[in-house]
């Protein structure tokens, strides 16, 4: 029966003409064993999914100094306006809309469910790929800026780049939210996935970026290779969610859930509803792992990216240069060991989802002693404590490997610490504390900047 059951399910899957009765069928009696993620594709595709939902945030932070330092230079624009809070604007007004149309993705399920109906349409919702195209098309509009010149309307420039980077963000967050969701149907270690993509997307961003850096000479040419390589970057995550149906594990997963409902079945990606009393279930499970998730991000956004790219390098013998000292110590770096900490919650998960909050609420601080290295140190209030370049090296590598680190120990707890059918509410409720702390975190680093 198993068998016949496994054949059935590759054969409506790939269109080969079977009945209602037999479609029908499919869905009533789900494979009794769990198929196995041949190859890791599963995983690989929630990785890859990670990068996407970075990638707009990432291309622009990393391209802080193509913007300031070329687009917005006070000695082409007249201002020192744009440019000295341009990364704590970007910041703010990329935040905002991610955190309304995540919270809007959390508490109302639209759509119909249409997997139901149709064995071929395993898919979430069609909001992930429209997303996805959004950006693609954000992308291009920016190679579009990138290449004209814009040194006597640079008002209009810092506009239009904001606009952009509102409508980039809010696609984000629908995307993000639903990813987390997704991920949350599947076992603790997908949620994981999407961490470690997220900073994968952050590493290969900086290498990127270093690259066009070294093989360009010009600020504007290099920006334009840049987002090119952001826009096929997020064409592979288009293509590759589309591969989602076509794997058995996938499958198996997102049909257990609905299998063990009579009347209501909670998945996001079945389309019915969750019910009020679902929310604050949920919630009082996994609160601790929401502020966790919180505050981690919040302490790591108060000080990358605001801080940290006005820290600049003390020693002129510093083994790299100040034309790369950005791109490598602080964007690379913090990505690279970010990914170091998601990786390490593969083998090793401590404190348990109790405790996790302690070495959390310690991460704090990290903020002052930052603000003591050297953080502006031309018109700074307060004397340059920790002088020496290496050691803010080793106070990066501290702070991005517990980033990485905590970030993925409480997304990964929070679905687990809910009935299956309720872990892909946990998923995204946790993604939206997530985006809170990063939008607080922001905010709060525009705070510092006026007083410190």
């Amino acid at each position: 029966m198993e068998k016949n059951n496994e054949t059935l399910i590759e054969n409506s899957q790939f269109g080969n003409g079977h009945s209602n009765e037999e479609t029908k069928y499919q869905f009533d009696h789900p494979l009794s064993e769990e198929p196995k993620d041949r190859m890791n594709l599963n995983y690989i595709i929630m990785m890859i999914h990670g990068i996407g939902i970075l990638i707009p945030w990432n291309v622009f932070i990393n391209a802080n100094s193509y913007f300031v330092d070329y687009k917005l230079n006070p000695n082409v624009t007249g201002t020192h306006e744009y440019k000295e809070n341009f990364i704590s604007y970007l910041g703010i007004i990329s935040q905002l809309p991610n955190v309304i149309l995540m919270a809007l993705n959390l508490f109302v399920q639209f759509g119909s469910s249409t997997k139901d109906k149709n064995p071929k349409a395993y898919q979430t919702q069609p909001r992930i790929p429209i997303a996805i195209i959004i950006n693609v098309i954000m992308c291009i509009f920016t190679v579009i800026l990138a290449i004209l010149d814009t040194s006597t309307w640079p008002k209009v420039f810092f506009i239009l780049t904001m606009i952009t980077v509102v409508i980039m963000n809010s696609a984000t967050g629908i995307y993000q939210s639903s990813i987390f969701g997704l991920a949350g149907s599947l076992p603790m270690k997908y949620t994981n996935g999407v961490i470690i993509g997220n900073n994968v997307c952050g590493t290969l961003v900086a290498l990127v970026y270093i690259l066009v850096i070294y093989a360009s000479p010009s600020p504007r040419l290099s920006a334009i290779w840049y987002f090119i390589s952001a826009q096929l970057i997020l064409l592979v995550c288009f293509d590759s969610y589309f591969a989602l149906p076509l794997l058995r594990f996938y499958r198996y997963h997102l049909r257990t859930p609905i299998k063990s409902q009579q009347t209501d079945v909670v998945t996001q990606d079945s389309g019915r509803k969750y019910k009020l009393n679902d929310y604050y279930s949920v919630f009082t499970k996994i609160w601790v792992q929401c502020f966790g998730v919180f505050f981690s991000f919040f302490v790591t956004l108060t000080i990358f990216p605001a801080i940290l790219v006005k820290i600049e390098k003390r020693d002129p013998n510093f083994f790299i240069s100040d034309k790369y000292f950005q791109a490598i110590i602080t964007f690379l770096n913090f990505n690279f060991f970010s990914l170091v900490g998601n990786l390490i919650t593969e083998k090793f998960k401590k404190p348990g989802p109790k405790w996790v909050w302690l070495p959390i609420l310690l991460r704090v601080f990290f903020i002052p002693l930052f603000l003591f290295c050297n953080y502006r140190p031309d018109i700074r209030k307060v004397p340059v404590l920790i002088k020496n370049d290496f050691v803010y090296a080793i106070l990066l590598i501290l702070l991005s490997v517990t980033n990485g680190y905590f970030s993925s120990l409480t997304m990964m707890y929070a679905p687990s610490l809910v009935e299956s059918r309720m872990a892909p509410l946990a998923g995204m409720m946790a993604a939206l504390f997530l985006i809170l702390g990063i939008f607080c975190g922001l905010n709060f680093a525009l705070l510092i900047s006026k007083i410190f």
